[in-house]
């Protein structure tokens, strides 16, 4: 019997698009998991995430630039329900019975652990941050009609890192240190990023082009609806 070779010429997303969502899921995943780690820069105490998940942030800035603020809305959305299943997965294997001859439990729990508070947080200022950005930078890229690219994605940046930063410390150490302290986290946090992203916009400016170009898109969200549960809908 003959064979017979089925194609589907339909596919709704290149492989670039997939190699960036990649990245994006990647950066969030890793972040979260590294971040249990303090480190100093330049004086400055902060997590270990500070190495990746501003990542995701330029990722989020290409992926609105090119591909429109619906597609970016989906993403985040993937980001977030992967990072869950991590989450839930890492919970599981910690409260699972150890086999009688390992030692590593109590590692275990302390550095892959989540105490539910600092979980909420995380996965709050994740999404108030993501979209923010998605949101300022769509709307910036209408009002100056595609031009200066640097200005969206540092307001853009600035907006949603902040935003970020002060969600986060907020929900997970209110009450539990100074409010100086805590302000002052916040604050080192937001220009660590801001300045991370800032650092990279040549890159941003190479990644985004070199998209445009091979994708043959350049999506004004003229029309499109900013509500973030619409995750079925292109527009």
């Amino acid at each position: 019997m003959e064979s017979v070779e089925i194609k589907n010429n339909n596919t709704r997303h290149s492989n670039s698009f997939l190699v960036i969502v990649a990245l994006f899921i990647t950066s969030l995943i890793t972040a979260n998991i590294i971040s249990v780690k303090l480190i100093t820069v330049f004086g400055m105490i902060l997590p270990a995430g500070i190495i990746v998940f501003p990542i995701s942030y330029i990722i989020g800035d290409v992926l609105t630039e090119v591909y429109g603020y619906a597609q970016t809305r989906k993403v985040i959305w993937v980001g977030f329900f992967c990072n869950l299943i991590l989450v839930l997965a890492l919970w599981i294997g910690q409260v699972l019975p150890p086999a009688p001859f390992w030692e590593g439990q109590v590692a275990y729990e302390r550095i892959l652990g989540y105490a539910p508070r600092l979980l909420g947080a995380s996965f709050l200022a994740y999404l108030v941050g993501e979209f923010l950005n998605a949101y300022v930078l769509a709307k910036m890229k209408i009002a100056t009609k595609g031009r200066w690219l640097w200005t969206r994605t540092i307001g853009s940046t600035l907006v949603g890192q902040g935003l970020d930063s002060l969600v986060f410390i907020t929900l997970a150490f209110v009450g539990t240190i100074p409010l100086k302290t805590l302000a002052l986290a916040i604050v080192t946090q937001w220009i660590a990023k801001s300045a991370y992203e800032a650092a990279a916009t040549p890159l941003t400016y190479i990644s985004i082009n070199f998209l445009k170009r091979r994708e043959g898109l350049d999506v004004y969200d003229i029309d499109t609806s900013f509500n973030p549960l619409l995750i079925r809908k292109d527009r």
